[in-house]
């Protein structure tokens, strides 16, 4: 049960992390967002592969 529980509690702190940071991205201004190379719109693919890890989205 304890590990049952443990996986509920990493997965919601992965969604939370996944959320902020997608909308962390989404929202960087647009000069920035072409100096650091990143589109704007890819914010869910790119928040996914950071907390997910490279094999998501």
């Amino acid at each position: 049960m304890t590990t049952l529980l443990s996986r509920i509690q990493n997965s919601l702190r992965k969604r939370a992390a996944y959320q902020r940071t997608k909308a962390e991205i989404a929202s960087i201004p647009l000069a920035t967002a072409i100096d650091l190379d990143i589109y704007p719109p890819d914010a869910p693919k790119i928040a996914a592969r950071a907390v997910y890890g490279p094999h998501a989205a």
